[in-house]
């Protein structure tokens, strides 16, 4: 359309003609490679595969844990320790005796055994508690051999410890009890089947055939996630002799790329359905699932990866392996759901679309429309959005919480189920020396022996310590070093008080009584020092995690708050999630170890469901987008988004949910709670937020929901999950059809086009805000192409309008566009 202060308008040429095949995208064309070659895209997935689990097997992997943080009192304890000679060639684990009749009386059978235990393989040393008198308890009934390892706890394989139990615990009677404790002990008995693994598949598998009624298009979202899950675990044991990637990261792994996996070739393959019904061949179903689904795919995986790589900014070593590892398993997820799932779908097209016609025939001859649920629950959102809104956001509010009272720390031996061999060991210790004797602060003194003396008698009369041993000189005698037993357990906060008192309080007038450098260091202390740094460190995470897709969203949807409303209701999931673990975990419920929360948790779960979130935002805004180009119907845009994408995403959430519920039934403590944390967090995603709370909001946002300010919109790039060709013929439906609005376009008015005679066209002008209404004529060149018969298209400068339609446009100045 012209401007409004010009005279004229010339007509534009005559009408496009009828719109051919949609063009192919780029992954529309990945997709037809794959179709073309699909056994050949088949043939190399499975290469690949057996390569690298054959690489993996013969290499072996070479997981180990890094929790050094430089700059902190443990690791500076640490480096000191290692300089000056003081510690031992390797870790140990303890041998842990309880005689009824008292200990000495056990000494005929105990000795033998631990001569035996002595010559094993991986056994450096064993000290006798009857060599040591301290390793006898005050009642002589409880005392401990200490057995030193030949390297670290994760050099030592699994199987020689296994057996150092089963010789121990050989000399058990009915008098006496054996039981083995420490970290390579607990290392040893946690040797359960894949059983959350398996549970896993089967539920996804149940819950597929549940949702498309074919066994084989059941199949092919699981199949596809089982190949990237397998080549990833391969991949990352290689990656381990590179890179530091932590021991406890396999079954991470495994979690999440079966998850996400299935989740991603869901979305997909449901696209590919939709087009079926469409009545679209089954190649170009494939391909044009590829443009739309895939694009959603791809971009919802970079999503998870920038928030995996976020962990970076927590500087600890173990979990920026982690990280590396889990966006590994991201990527080769949706490698396969790019490339491999498309020539699954070619090669069983034909078969699943008979099927899926068939299902449409059987429902449309019951009068049933699929969507129907959807559309009456979003209408019934949309009646009321406020109340909705608050019922929710005070549900996940009440549920988040427990998360103020977080504390954070590591689990122990403390934590083990009752009946395993390392908490009973835990127990009798605890029992027989304190509770403290099992977490024991190690004390450095880098100065003379005289001022390790002065030290070790301070200590020992500080509140909170239960004893403190003598000043052990170094080897070159620059260092001392005092161990430290607390009156409270390890994970107690009182041990935790203990540590600062001891750092903030009584070192520095020490130091400077002394003139010694006196540091607190040990196991307890580290996992203090690690436990605050991480905690510390989470606002920073959380904030590039939240900017950078806050970012990505305002890229592809060109929405102030769009990104808003995503970050704030991720965040709120998250920590309605950590709250439940809080509940169950730290305080005891359900019959649950209380304790503390495993450090890792809170950041794992944030960048993990975080960009799990993203894929269900991305897909529901994106449906929602989609029909807002093309009617300009706020409610109606979400009504019919929702029907679009209600079932796929629940039952993605529910696969997810079942998936990384599974790992519940895990042994592990750190897997319980991700496990936990992550099945909380999808189905509050799934149920609360994105059939809600997303209504509600863009409810009430109506057109606002799409405003971006026009100075931001001209310098922001475009970037679009539709591609181009889509995103102007939407444009074009949207001004061509129903409604009768035209696309937005320069000046921020809207203009009323009339058609009331030959040649001449009367236009009304009204400020978008403003009440002033102006009204001109233009004459237009009469024609073969002037306005004659109605429903013929004609192009202005500015819109392009049909003949006796109206065409409202308008343009965005601080208003919704």
């Amino acid at each position: 359309m012209s401007s409004p202060r010009s005279s004229a308008a010339p007509l534009a040429p005559p009408p496009p003609p009828a719109e051919p095949s949609t063009p192919v995208g780029r992954f529309g064309a990945l997709a037809g490679w794959a179709q073309r070659h699909r056994w050949a895209a088949i043939a190399l997935w499975v290469a690949v595969l057996a390569a690298i689990t054959l690489g993996s097997t013969a290499a072996g992997s070479a997981y180990k844990n890094d929790f050094t943080l430089p700059g902190t009192d443990s690791q500076a304890a640490t480096d000191l320790f290692k300089k000056h000679g003081s510690d031992q060639a390797g870790d140990s684990i303890e041998i842990v005796f309880k005689g009824t009749a008292g200990i000495k009386s056990t000494k005929d059978s105990v000795e033998p055994m631990l001569a035996k235990v002595k010559q094993m393989a991986g056994i450096a040393d064993v000290r006798s508690p009857f060599a040591d008198a301290s390793a006898i308890s005050k009642d002589g009934t409880i005392a401990y051999a200490s057995v030193t390892l030949d390297g670290k706890t994760e050099e030592v394989p699994k199987e020689d410890i296994a057996k150092v139990i089963d010789v121990a615990q050989s000399i058990a009677t009915e008098h006496l009890q054996v039981e083995v404790g420490g970290e390579a002990a607990r290392n040893a008995e946690d040797q359960s089947a894949p059983t959350a693994e398996l549970a896993g598949i089967v539920a996804a598998l149940v819950i597929l055939v549940l949702l498309f009624g074919s066994l084989l298009a059941a199949s092919l979202p699981l199949l596809t996630a089982l190949f990237a899950v397998g080549g990833a675990v391969g991949l990352i044991a290689l990656a381990s002799h590179v890179f530091t990637v932590a021991d406890f990261t396999p079954p991470i792994l495994m979690l999440v790329g079966l998850g996400v996996g299935v989740d991603y070739a869901l979305l997909i393959f449901y696209r590919y359905r939709h087009e079926l019904l469409a009545g679209v061949q089954p190649a170009e179903a494939g391909r044009k699932a590829l443009d739309s689904a895939g694009r959603t795919v791809f971009f919802a995986g970079c999503t998870v990866i920038v928030a995996l790589l976020g962990l970076v900014a927590l500087g600890l070593g173990s979990l920026q392996g982690i990280a590396l590892a889990v966006a590994i398993t991201v990527l080769v997820t949706m490698a396969a759901s790019l490339v491999l799932l498309p020539a699954l779908l070619a090669l069983f097209g034909k078969r699943i679309r008979r099927h899926v016609l068939r299902q449409q025939a059987k429902a449309t001859a019951k009068g049933k429309t699929e969507g129907n649920r959807w559309r009456a629950m979003a209408r019934a959102v949309q009646r009321r959005p406020i109340p909705t809104l608050l019922v929710g956001v005070i549900a996940l509010l009440a549920l988040s919480a427990p998360a103020l009272g977080m504390r954070l720390g590591f689990a122990d031996s403390g934590n083990d189920p009752k009946d395993t061999t390392s908490r009973h060991a835990y127990d009798l210790l605890a029992e027989g020396f304190g509770p403290g004797f099992n977490g024991p602060l190690i004390v450095l003194v880098k100065g003379d022996q005289e001022a390790g003396k002065t030290v070790q008698a301070k200590l020992a009369t500080t509140d909170g310590v239960a004893e403190a041993s003598p000043a052990m000189p170094s080897t070159d005698g620059a260092l001392s070093t005092v161990f430290v037993y607390p009156t409270t357990s390890p994970q107690a906060e009182g041990t935790v008080g203990l540590v600062h008192h001891l750092r903030d309080d009584v070192a520095p007038p020490l130091e400077h009584a002394t003139g010694a450098k006196v540091l607190v260091g040990g196991a307890t202390a580290a996992s203090q020092d690690v436990s605050e740094t991480l905690a510390n460190r989470l606002p920073l995470f959380v904030a590039v995690v939240v900017g950078v897709s806050s970012l990505l969203l305002l890229l592809v949807f060109r929405s102030i708050w769009i990104p808003v409303k995503a970050a704030v209701l991720n965040l709120l999931s998250i920590s309605a999630a950590l709250g439940v673990i809080i509940l169950v975990f730290q305080h005891g419920w359900f019959g649950a170890q209380p304790g503390p929360i495993e450090a890792f948790i809170p950041a794992l779960i944030f960048a993990i469901v975080f960009g799990l979130s993203m894929d269900y935002e991305v897909f529901l805004v994106s449906r929602i987008h989609e029909e807002w180009m093309r009617t300009k119907d706020p409610s109606q845009s979400v009504r019919e988004g929702l029907a679009s994408t209600g079932k796929v995403i629940t039952a993605a959430a529910a696969i997810m949910m079942f998936v990384f519920g599974a790992f519940v039934l895990s042994s592990d403590r750190m897997l319980q709670q991700f496990g936990l944390g992550l099945a909380v967090a999808i189905l509050l995603d799934a149920v609360v937020i994105r059939c809600l709370i997303v209504p509600a909001v863009m409810q009430m946002l109506g057109t606002w929901a799409w405003w971006l300010p026009a100075p931001l919109a001209r310098r922001l790039p475009k970037v679009s999950i539709e591609r181009p060709e889509q995103s102007r013929r939407l444009a074009r439906q949207s001004s061509h059809h129903g409604t009768g609005r035209g696309p937005r376009t320069d000046g921020c008015t809207r203009i009323l086009l009339r058609w009331p005679g030959w040649g001449t066209a009367e236009r009304s002008w009204t400020p978008y805000l403003g009440s002033a209404r102006r009204t001109w004529r233009v004459s237009f060149p009469p024609g073969p192409r002037c306005p004659g018969a109605a429903g013929s298209p004609f192009r202005t400068r500015r819109a392009v309008v049909r003949c006796g339609w109206r065409c409202v446009v308008r343009r965005n100045r601080g208003g919704p566009q």
